[in-house]
């Protein structure tokens, strides 16, 4: 007897193109491994026998499979309408299993993976009756019926771990395979296949222009249904002056989508990973860092010597605070994704400190041509910058607070109780704005344009995903990770306004650079991500470099300290990004405690607010910011507006925003709600509209 197989189910409907599928997966298999084929059109009992052949199929040939033995079986004799002859099939070191009913509820306990093949009717039908000719032609109506009935009481494609849209254009068994590298159940058999993930070649070609950002990604990626703009929109339009903490942050914008060959889409929530490759979809249970630590932390490509950036392709996107659940938080449900995030294969790469912009590009069949537009769209926004429609939503558009002045200073004062019976030091506690308007007044991209233009912060983004979007104006890193292993986060705890006259601005600056209260706030979460860092971080190596600094930006001044640490090498980096997550500036200290305080206090999930947005590079690096100034639109559809007009098809459009602050034991109520006013003014303003009354 061998050892049990790995056994794929391939179901779907007639017509689905599941026996293709299969032939062409088990030849891409048999490039590592031994395979066997096995069709349940041989063993249905004729036109009327689906349940029966299903029942066949389980117990003669399922169950000693599984079992790494040799099943003998009763063919069916189509020609005749009759038991045909005895025939035998091996047990091999993966087995696929095609046809209707092959992931069946009693099949299921005996699978490894399922995968269920989508398509449209239509094309079903037309592609059975040309595969099998007249002889089912007349039997059409009555075997759909018994795959309606069956699937009546038995969600196959619900079950499924991989749906996969085959439109017979020879893509999915190639999208197929690379879902079937992300199951953890496969990851021992699948090692050849996820090997061959890593052994990739970057292409990089450097461009001497500046291009206007905002242009290029509206004439690359305008159209595309996800994308990401990680944004250093306060960068200076000409060569930048002397290199300080600010212009190091804001060097680099990165401009992308999933489109190509290695292009792929990720969302999870609540323990379950969902990634999306090409025309297959797999479903991967589990945490996300674990899910994470799979696909990202180890080199895959090698960075261009005279490449100054450290993303080189990979993973965009943000994760929601929700995610707190994977480290010492509570479970809480987001009406949005608790990580959203695309994989780029190609990727612009603008340098604002030495005015170029780079080309990035995994070899790939389609690479050469992209490289081509990309270096046009380049070129044409460097010479003509577009004229960009910035214009706000509707003015009238009027927020609601989840908090009213009240009830925040009332919670204000419960946070200070439990801080007065030692269960925390500080409690960062956070409420949150919502507004629901027309889709058309709140169309994201010249809602992104307005925001940047009124708030421009080194870590502003533009993330676009399917029925939802992220514009952020963040000025706050989370956490940087360098490809060497250099590790930085860089909180801000202390914020005033900017002044409305030069005397004004200096004064209100001054008074944060004197305050020992925000002080206090700052040291206190310095000495907590010290403590985050060093988790992973070569004993002796965490550094304060930078301790309450002041910081000024368009519309605040902020006190920013910087924490440097060096990653003991061969660390799980995945890891290391969760042992700081969520960012100790938006908890409190202790983090864990205080956690379990928040979610008492702030009656309900944060989502997306106060998480990361950033990136995870096939290099191994990562730069994360905090999700703060941070607009979340969600459509709760697919429909994404075009960039030029702002038309949308959804009827109406959720705008949600968070804001917070620290509270302290010496806290002053009053202040610390004018705070959050102050927080949220650049956003606000930007959209023409006021913080919510009472």
């Amino acid at each position: 007897m061998t050892p049990a197989p790995v056994i794929i189910a391939i179901d779907g409907r007639s017509g689905a193109g599941k026996t293709t599928l299969a032939i062409e997966l088990a030849a891409q298999l048999r490039n590592h491994h031994k395979v066997a084929l096995f069709h349940l059109e041989d063993i249905y009992p004729g036109w009327n026998g689906l349940a029966t052949g299903i029942e066949r199929y389980v117990s003669t040939v399922l169950t000693p499979l599984s079992r790494g033995e040799a099943a003998t079986w009763t063919s069916w004799d189509w020609a005749n309408h009759y038991d045909g002859d005895t025939r035998v099939t091996l047990p091999a070191e993966i087995v696929i299993i095609e046809g209707v009913g092959a992931a069946a509820a009693e099949a299921r306990p005996l699978l490894s993976a399922v995968i269920w093949a989508d398509s449209p009717e239509d094309v079903r039908r037309t592609r059975a009756l040309e595969r099998d000719g007249g002889t089912y032609e007349p039997f059409w109506e009555q075997w759909a019926a018994q795959e309606a009935d069956w699937l009546a009481t038995d969600d196959v494609p619900a079950q499924a771990d991989i749906r996969v849209l085959n439109q017979a254009d020879g893509s999915a068994p190639e999208d197929v395979l690379q879902a079937l590298a992300y199951l953890p159940v496969l990851g021992p058999v699948m090692v050849p296949e996820r090997a061959g993930r890593r052994g990739l070649r970057l292409r990089a070609e450097r461009l001497a222009a500046r291009p206007d950002t905002a242009a290029l990604f509206a004439s690359l990626y305008g159209t595309s249904a996800r994308a990401a703009w990680l944004d250093s929109s306060n960068a200076p339009a000409g060569p930048a002056p002397e290199q300080s903490p600010a212009t190091e942050r804001s060097r680099f914008s990165i401009l992308a989508d999933d489109s190509g060959t290695y292009g792929q889409s990720v969302t999870h929530r609540s323990g379950e990973t969902v990634v999306t490759a090409g025309s297959a979809t797999v479903r991967v249970p589990g945490p996300f860092f674990r899910w994470l630590d799979t696909v990202w932390g180890r080199r895959a490509v090698r960075t261009p010597d005279d490449y100054p950036g450290d993303f080189a392709l990979g993973w965009l996107g943000c994760l929601g605070y929700e995610l707190k659940r994977e480290t010492g938080g509570s479970d809480l449900v987001s009406p949005t994704p608790d990580a959203a995030l695309i994989f780029a294969g190609r990727a612009v790469v603008v340098d604002h400190v030495e005015g170029t912009a780079w080309l990035l590009a995994l070899e790939a069949p389609d690479a050469d041509t992209w490289l081509a537009a990309a270096r046009s769209a380049v070129n044409a926004t460097a010479l003509n910058a577009a004229a960009l429609n910035a214009t706000a939503p509707d003015a009238t558009a009027a927020f609601t607070s989840r908090d009213t002045e009240a009830s925040y200073k009332q919670k204000i004062a419960a946070a200070q109780d439990e801080i007065h019976e030692g269960n925390s030091y500080e409690v960062c506690l956070t409420t949150t704005l919502t507004a629901r308007l027309p889709a058309a007044a709140a169309a994201p991209w010249p809602t992104y344009l307005a925001l940047r233009r009124r708030n421009p912060a080194p870590f502003a983004s533009y993330l676009r995903f399917t029925g939802l979007t992220v514009a952020s104006t963040s000025p706050e890193r989370f956490l940087r990770i360098t490809s060497d292993g250099g590790m930085r986060a860089e909180p801000i705890k202390g914020t005033r306004r900017r002044g409305a006259d030069p005397e004004q601005d200096r004064q209100l600056r001054e008074d944060l650079v004197s305050s020992l209260k925000d002080r206090a706030e700052n040291i206190m979460i310095v000495d907590l991500l010290r403590n985050d860092l060093s988790h992973f971080a070569e004993p002796g190596s965490v550094t304060v470099s930078r301790l309450c600094e002041i910081e000024s930006y368009a519309t605040v001044h902020q006190m920013v300290s910087t924490i440097d640490a060096r990653l003991t090498p061969g660390a799980p980096r995945a890891e290391a990004v969760a042992a700081c997550f969520p960012a100790g500036s938006m908890t409190g200290a202790p983090k864990i405690s205080t956690m379990a305080i928040l979610d008492r206090l702030e009656d309900g999930p944060r989502g997306l607010y106060s998480g990361a947005i950033g990136y995870f590079s096939l290099n191994g690096a990562t730069d994360l910011a905090v999700a703060i100034r941070t607009l979340v639109i969600a459509t709760g559809d697919g429909n994404q507006d075009s960039m030029g007009d702002g038309n949308q098809e959804a009827p109406t459009a959720e705008l949600t925003l968070g804001v917070g602050g620290a509270i302290t034991a010496d806290s002053v109520p009053n202040e610390e709600y004018d705070e959050i006013r102050v927080k949220a003014h650049g956003v606000l303003s930007a959209l023409g509209a006021e913080f919510p009354a009472g």
